[in-house]
């Protein structure tokens, strides 16, 4: 029997226990279903697995080979068949760790060296050595860049809001005109600095955006001196030089850093900007630790592993087809953005490593929004809805304000009410005596009561964390960075390319000449040409 096989087997067996008679059934399974590392507490004793169920996914594991693939990562082979390309966004924090080999070469000292270089040019512009083209302090940077050039640096700005200290950063991506007007409306271009980030310095949003940018700089900024106010982060020297960067105010980044993993690098510029060098580190560090967690920690105690298999017996054997990322945190508001990216363009594939199509479903969907804003829009339908959705919760032990300190109760108080609440339900019987209280009776009482029914037994998870500091948002990200390689493993895809971006890209650029009037022999569908036709009588 296969461990799929066996693994399903555990799943028809125990389909009819709840979660909750398991507690009454152990009481230990907290302390037996939760595992700490620092500060983090790693709760996931409100799923369905039990000891059997655990050792199958375990077995998997072993079975598919998440250690030896995980140590290929780490040692700079090229696991990224399709573009043969190692995946090494673990050398960018790799600060305490010693050689990683590329081709037989050491990465290392190209690592450090623009690291320091960020860390040079972001001490002086903070300290008002770097100026303006009139002499003034930047007080303003604006990093343009899309996908991984933009969600990461825009949702970990967010979440460091206690520590910013430095000019005020801002973001635009979206190649919709209203992205940039409002975003640029009240900054000074005369203090303002702008990050263009693109690898290849061709990416048609980004420059795009870049442009108009530019051009709202020289509306104030004199032409030979618009260099002071331009910083790429590029690949490209050839390309930046011809846009007008200054080659030190070029920082790149090699092939073996995906986009979606890049916030660690010079794609982090304006976070160390906004935070400081020092925190920037502190934010390294933290990843540090996690990556050496997942390096050495054995298979069971092992966050990234663990979240990795829960997901795998939520999205395979449950047959759930989603997850919500729930942050009670409110800095945290754009981290299930973040992650939808990382997840989904990670492992939304079809086919296998050899190229044939997968035999069971890849990776789930990803949503969420903080608590408790979300209590108030969609958990209606994960607690009462038809499709079980597993939830997986974050909550601070205390907040960055002290003084609002019963506020940040109330919050503890309501993330942990919900991974209770759907854990618990409510049946018929007191349903029921809740209408009774209230004066219903016969018929009207039974319809009232089924309305107020909570089937229960959803499955949760909840990681708890002292503080949101840099170093605990290294952590978090670096550890939903390995649960999605893990993943990866067990489907047995690539999840470090993602071709599923270009094919819309291509057809956009075919039909863009369209859209602005011309002719062209291109074929399209019925439907295209129509919407075309239309727009154009439209316009």
């Amino acid at each position: 029997m296969s461990v799929w096989d066996k693994l399903r087997q555990l799943h028809q067996a125990r389909g009819s226990q709840s979660i909750k008679s398991r507690f009454d059934q152990d009481a230990n399974r907290f302390d037996n279903y939760s595992l700490s590392f620092g500060d983090m507490l790693f709760d996931y004793s409100k799923t369905a697995l039990d000891r059997d169920i655990l050792d199958g996914l375990l077995n998997l594991a072993r079975h598919v080979g998440v250690e030896s693939r995980r140590d290929a990562m780490f040692r700079g082979d090229k696991i990224n068949e399709t573009e043969n390309r190692a995946v090494l966004h673990t050398a960018l924090r790799n600060l305490n760790g010693g050689p990683v080999l590329v081709d037989g070469q050491d990465v290392m000292p190209g690592v450090l060296h623009t690291l320091e270089r960020m860390k040079k040019f972001s001490t002086r512009l903070r300290n008002g050595t770097i100026t303006a083209a009139n002499g003034a302090p930047f007080t303003d940077v604006v990093n343009i860049g899309i996908g991984g050039s933009d969600l990461g640096p825009v949702m970990t700005d967010i979440a460091l809001t206690p520590y910013q200290d430095g000019p005020k950063c801002h973001f635009i991506s979206n190649i919709d005109g209203a992205d940039i007007t409002d975003t640029l409306a009240g900054l000074d271009p005369a203090t303002t600095l702008v990050i263009v980030a693109s690898k290849t310095f061709t990416t048609t949003e980004t420059m795009t955006n870049a442009t108009a940018a530019k051009n709202w700089l020289l509306s104030v900024v004199p032409a030979e001196k618009i260099s002071d106010h331009l910083v790429a982060l590029s690949t490209s020297e050839e390309k930046t030089a011809e846009f007008g960067v200054k080659r030190n105010r070029v920082f790149g980044f090699e092939d073996w850093v995906g986009g979606r993993y890049s916030i660690w690098g010079p794609i982090g510029l304006s976070l160390m900007l906004s935070i400081g060098p020092e925190d920037f580190t502190e934010f390294l560090l933290g990843a540090e630790e996690m990556d050496r967690h997942f390096q050495t920690a054995p298979l069971a105690e092992n966050m990234p592993v663990l979240l990795g298999l829960i997901g795998v017996w939520h999205a395979n054997l449950c047959q759930y087809h989603t997850r919500a990322v729930l942050p009670y945190d409110q800095r945290l508001a754009r981290l299930p953005a973040y992650l939808q990216q990382l997840d989904m363009e990670s492992n939304g594939k079809g086919v296998s490593m050899d190229g044939k199509p997968l035999a069971c479903d890849s990776g789930p969907i990803v949503w969420g929004e903080p608590g408790t804003n979300g209590q108030h829009a969609f958990y209606q339908l994960i607690h009462q809805g038809t499709r079980t959705i597993p939830c997986e919760f974050m909550i601070a032990r205390r907040g960055h304000e002290p003084e609002l300190a019963y506020q940040h109760n109330i919050l503890i108080a309501n993330c942990l009410a919900q991974s209770e609440a759907l854990m618990r339900g409510r049946d018929l019987q007191r349903a029921c005596e809740l209408m009774r209280r209230q004066g219903y009776t016969g018929a009207e009482l039974e319809r009232q009561a089924a309305h107020r029914v909570f089937t229960g037994n959803r499955p949760s998870t909840t990681l708890m964390y002292d503080l949101l500091t840099p170093r605990t948002l290294g952590k978090i990200i670096a550890l939903y960075e390995h649960r999605v390689f893990v993943e990866g493993v067990i489907w047995g895809i690539n999840s470090f390319d993602q071709w599923g971006v270009e094919l819309g890209k291509r057809l956009a650029n075919r039909l863009l000449p369209l859209v602005c009037g011309e002719t062209t022999d291109d074929p399209h569908d019925g439907s295209t040409l129509g919407l075309l036709a239309s727009l154009n009588i439209h316009c």
